[in-house]
C-alpha cells in the first residue's frame, strides 16, 4: 500500500463552507471511492470542482482517477487494515463499479457512509439477484431461468425456446460471458463457454432500440432524472448514445416512472442507470440497472445543465440536486481501442467536446475516451440513423 497520512489535508472549513443541512458534507470533505477506472476519474474532476477531495482505493496505481485524485491507495479490495486506515482519511466512501467484494462494502459501512450501499450493491452485482428483485417489485423484465448446470440450461430452454441468451450470473460486462442460443447450438459448448457455473438464460426479446434512464436520488428520497438515451451498440459495446431517445413522451413518461421505482425500492443515495429495451409493441422490458454513474450518461457533461458526475458528487454528499435540464441535442460516441487516434480531428470540431481518459495502452474492445457531439435543441428528432455498420458516419455527419 501506498504511504498515505492517517487523515489527508482538508481544505480550512470557513463560516461561507458549512452548510444549513447538518446531513451534508461541506466543501474541503473528502470523497472514498472505490476503483481506479474512468467513472471514478470523471467522478473526482466532478468532485474538485464542487471543493471535495478524492481518496481513491485500488489493486492497481497509476489508474485513470489516480491521476485526478488528490490521494492514491493501492491495496487488493479484501485488505482489511488498508481499508480501516482508507474509511479514516474520508468522510462518504462509494464505488465506480460493481464487482467488489460484499465484505469489504460490510466493513467500510461500520466505519463511514458508504453511498449507495450494500443492498444496491448485492443487486447489481449478480444478474439472477436482480431479476428476481426486478419481479418481485413488479419491473417489466424479459422471462428467463436460472442455470447451474448443462442439465438446467437444457429445462430452460424447453421453457423459453430459442433464440435466448445465456449469462454469467456475476462478472460478466460488455458481452463478456454471454452466449447466443439458436437451435442448432451446442448446449454442452455454450454452457462451457459462459464461462462461469451459475448463469440466467434470458428469452431473446426482439426490441426496437435500447435506452438507458439514470436518475439521481439524495438521502432525503429528492430525486432528479435525466431524459432517456437511446443507446446503441457495436461488437456487444456501448458505441453511440443519442439524447434524447427517438421515443414518444408516454414512452418518455413511462421510462422515467419505472427508474423511479428501482430507486426506491433500493433507497438509492447517488446515481442509478438503468437499461431497458423498447419492444415492437412499444413497451418497456428492464434489462441491466447500475448503482453508480454509467457510459450512456457521459452526453450529460455537455448537454445537460449539470452532468451525472456532479450529480452524482451531490447526492453522495447530502448537497440539493441540480438541474437536469437539457440544453442540446447531444451524441455521445465512445472511443474504443485505436480509435483514440482520432482525437486530433476531434479537436478541429466546432461542436465536439473531448474526453480522454488518460489509459497510457489502447486495447482492442478498451474504452480510451468519448466525444459528445452537441446540437440544437431538436435537431435529432428526425430520424438520422438506423441501427447499421454506418451508424457512426450517419451520426458525425
Amino acid at each position: 500500500m501506498l504511504g498515505v497520512p492517517s487523515k489527508p489535508q482538508k481544505l480550512p472549513k470557513s463560516p461561507l463552507m458549512h452548510s444549513s443541512d447538518p446531513a451534508s458534507l461541506s466543501p474541503g470533505s473528502v470523497i472514498g471511492i472505490l476503483g481506479g477506472g474512468q467513472l471514478g476519474r470523471m467522478t473526482a474532476l466532478a468532485a474538485a470542482r464542487l471543493g471535495y477531495g478524492c481518496h481513491v482505493f485500488a489493486p492497481e496505481s497509476g489508474g485513470p482517477t489516480a491521476l485526478v485524485a488528490s490521494t492514491e491507495t493501492v491495496s487488493p479490495y479484501e485488505d482489511f487494515t488498508a481499508l480501516a486506515r482508507f474509511a479514516d482519511s474520508i468522510d462518504v466512501a462509494t464505488f465506480e463499479f460493481e464487482n467488489l467484494p460484499v465484505e469489504s462494502i460490510e466493513f467500510l459501512e461500520k466505519r463511514v457512509p458508504v453511498h449507495p450501499g450494500l443492498k444496491s450493491l448485492a443487486v447489481a452485482q449478480d444478474r439472477l439477484v436482480e431479476k428476481k428483485f426486478l419481479r418481485s417489485i413488479d419491473i417489466p423484465i424479459a422471462p428467463f431461468s436460472e442455470v447451474n448446470n448443462a442439465e438446467m440450461l437444457i429445462k430452460a430452454l424447453a421453457e423459453l425456446g430459442t433464440p435466448a441468451v445465456l449469462k454469467t450470473a456475476r462478472l460478466g460486462y460488455d458481452g463478456k460471458g454471454q452466449v447466443l442460443i439458436s437451435k442448432d447450438t451446442n448446449l454442452d459448448d455454450a454452457y462451457r463457454t459462459m464461462g462461469a457455473l451459475r448463469g440466467v438464460l434470458e428469452k431473446w426479446i426482439d426490441f426496437k432500440m435500447e435506452i438507458s434512464v439514470i436518475i439521481a436520488r439524495r438521502t432525503n428520497g429528492k430525486s432528479a432524472i435525466f431524459d432517456p438515451t437511446e443507446n446503441q451498440h457495436q461488437n456487444h459495446i456501448l458505441d453511440t448514445s443519442i439524447s434524447p431517445a427517438r421515443i414518444s413522451k408516454t414512452l418518455t413518461d413511462k421510462a422515467k416512472v419505472i427508474a423511479e421505482q428501482i430507486a426506491a425500492a433500493l433507497n438509492i443515495v447517488g446515481l442509478l442507470a438503468v437499461e431497458m429495451f423498447v419492444t415492437q409493441d412499444d413497451g418497456l422490458l428492464v434489462n441491466e440497472i447500475a448503482p453508480r454513474p454509467h457510459n450512456s450518461g457521459h452526453w450529460t457533461q455537455d448537454g445537460c445543465a449539470t452532468s451525472q458526475f456532479e450529480q452524482f458528487v451531490r447526492a453522495i454528499c447530502g448537497q440539493p440536486l441540480g438541474s437536469t435540464e437539457r440544453r442540446f441535442d447531444t451524441i455521445m460516441t465512445n472511443l474504443i481501442g485505436d480509435q483514440i487516434n482520432s482525437w486530433p480531428a476531434v479537436l478541429k470540431e466546432a461542436n465536439s467536446h473531448l474526453h480522454l481518459y488518460g489509459k497510457s495502452e489502447a486495447r482492442k474492445g478498451r474504452k480510451m475516451g468519448h466525444v459528445n457531439r452537441i446540437y440544437p435543441l431538436g435537431h435529432l428528432a428526425i430520424d438520422v440513423t438506423e441501427q447499421s455498420p454506418n451508424t457512426r458516419k450517419a451520426l458525425e455527419k
